[in-house]
């Protein structure tokens, strides 16, 4: 299972995210977990929350929440963890670019200005949702010219296709920002802290 001492359950987590990002921030945090890919609609879902009035922060949410559920469905008693992260600026929402023409215009829109991750977690099981929260960070990115918006991309490569917003601050992505306010976690998608205060208070933790 694990060597942390602290684990009290006798079953690992379910991760319904094939994410490394978020498998790497478990992992790290020594909670036995196994992850595998959910089949959800994620544009149709977002497309219904925005409909009902739902902003980026409330997107997020719905998403992790829709997940959750998914994976709870083929694991009965299992506790499965869904995970969802929105970008936006403002009330723009922002999603994977297609291209990396899309991922330049993407950079250049943030390029000076302050956004935001809203990262959402939830915990399932047997259908329920148990636990749900979205916590965000605020970015600030440099003012960025041509030249370094070309020099960003031709070292990031395909990787900037891989993320919301074109970047990973755990690489390159470092290298746009003049300010960072939020927790770690909350940047790589998926707010740990209150996912383990929720463990704690279920007895999974010590």
């Amino acid at each position: 299972m694990t060597d942390n001492a602290l684990w009290r359950s006798g079953d690992s987590l379910v991760l319904a995210s094939k994410s490394a990002a978020r498998r790497a921030l478990l992992a790290a945090a020594g909670l036995p977990h196994e992850a595998f890919t959910v089949a959800v609609d994620e544009r149709a879902l977002e497309d219904e929350a925005v409909r009902a009035g739902a902003g980026p922060a409330q997107v997020a949410g719905h998403l992790a929440g829709a997940k959750a559920l998914a994976g709870s469905a083929f694991l009965p008693g299992r506790l499965v963890i869904g995970a969802d992260q929105t970008l936006a600026l403002g009330d723009e929402a922002f999603h994977k670019a297609p291209d990396r023409a899309a991922a330049r215009r993407q950079l250049a829109r943030l390029a000076g200005h302050t956004h935001s991750l809203h990262s959402a977690v939830a915990v399932a099981r047997d259908g329920e949702v148990l636990f749900e929260t979205v916590q965000s960070a605020h970015l600030t990115m440099r003012v960025l010219d041509d030249v370094a918006l070309d020099a960003y991309l031709a070292a990031a490569g395909d990787a900037v296709l891989s993320s919301v917003g074109g970047y990973q601050l755990e690489g390159l992505g470092i290298h746009l920002f003049e300010r960072i306010e939020g927790d770690h976690s909350v940047i790589l998608g998926l707010p740990l802290l209150p996912l383990l205060a929720f463990l704690r208070s279920r007895g999974d933790l010590l």
